[in-house]
């Protein structure tokens, strides 16, 4: 353990040392953390990644835990909780309205906020689990609307604690990709997005929030998840190919798939992340000997796995 890495992240914000991540992930399962960060503003969580990459170790930023699978052995370096939570206007910008989120503040919640306040263009995230950050780095989106739809620009700051500016166009933003999942924008941590916001009806958004609401509930499984596991290939959604190869309801250890949604594994209590590889594993064999089809991960595997 760095003992001036963490002399020094100590002086910018709240420092853990081996923090079980099963704690803040939405999976429930995840080893411990080297060294834990809990950023609560963008100068801390800016200087807390200068900090790391000054003194050379690896870093992970954690957002609010979903669309992840921790390993069992944890996280080495550091990781930074982000919990930066500032949210700026609407204000006017040209022909609309902008407001600008940091990285940290969740998704769905900005989504409802924004919605009861009478500003309609993310009401069809309410039921994202995730973070801004979380949510441009994989283009989130849900009702064939994402974040692309809305996305003005994000500021990012470099290892050197420097702030830049990335306009939309910059973010080459696809089907969960992105210029980072890419590796085209690398070293950066990113601090907030600028979205495009309009005037609506209040009432008539709400509706349609409580309409998402009843439609999700209906579809996907309550309890320890990570969202969805595969991305969806061009002919067919991914829970179809899970359930024709016979993983509907398949269990190894406390892991199992879904038996209401086939691209969501379950943590039915005590599983481990282990548990949940073989689950993932098994269910891309199957399709790729049946169908000739490679799934593509949607949930992120974090850490070190055999």
């Amino acid at each position: 353990m760095n003992e001036d890495l963490i002399k020094a992240l100590s002086e910018i914000a709240e420092v853990r040392t081996g923090e079980p991540v099963s704690r803040h992930a939405t999976f429930g399962v995840g080893g411990p953390a080297d060294v834990y960060v809990i950023a609560k503003t963008e100068d801390e969580l800016r200087l807390a990644y200068a900090a790391a990459k000054t003194h050379g170790a690896p870093v992970f930023i954690f957002g609010s835990g979903s669309n992840v699978l921790v390993s069992d052995r944890g996280i080495r370096g550091v990781t930074i909780e982000n919990r930066t939570s500032n949210v700026d206007g609407p204000v006017q910008n040209g022909a609309g309205l902008k407001i600008r989120v940091a990285s940290g503040v969740s998704l769905a919640t900005l989504a409802r906020r924004m919605a009861s306040a009478g500003y309609g263009g993310i009401e069809w995230a309410c039921g994202i689990p995730g973070s801004i950050g979380g949510a441009v780095v994989s283009n989130a989106g849900a009702y064939d609307r994402s974040l692309k739809d809305v996305l003005k620009s994000v500021r990012v700051a470099d290892a050197g604690g420097n702030v830049s500016t990335v306009p939309l166009t910059d973010l080459h933003l696809d089907y969960r990709r992105s210029a980072f999942t890419e590796g085209e924008i690398a070293d950066v941590v990113l601090l907030s997005a600028d979205l495009h916001v309009d005037e609506a009806d209040r009432d008539q958004l709400k509706a349609k929030v409580q309409e998402f609401d009843a439609d999700r509930k209906a579809s996907q499984p309550p309890g320890q998840n990570c969202g969805s596991v595969f991305k969806n290939p061009v002919d067919h959604p991914s829970w179809w190919y899970v359930d024709q190869v016979g993983m509907r309801g398949h269990r190894i250890g406390n892991a199992q798939f879904s038996e209401l949604h086939t691209n969501f594994i379950l943590n039915l209590g005590g599983a481990t992340a282990h548990d949940i590889v073989q689950l993932i594993e098994l269910a891309e064999e199957r399709v790729e000997a049946q169908f000739e089809v490679d799934l593509e991960r949607e949930v992120a595997l974090i850490g070190e796995f055999e």
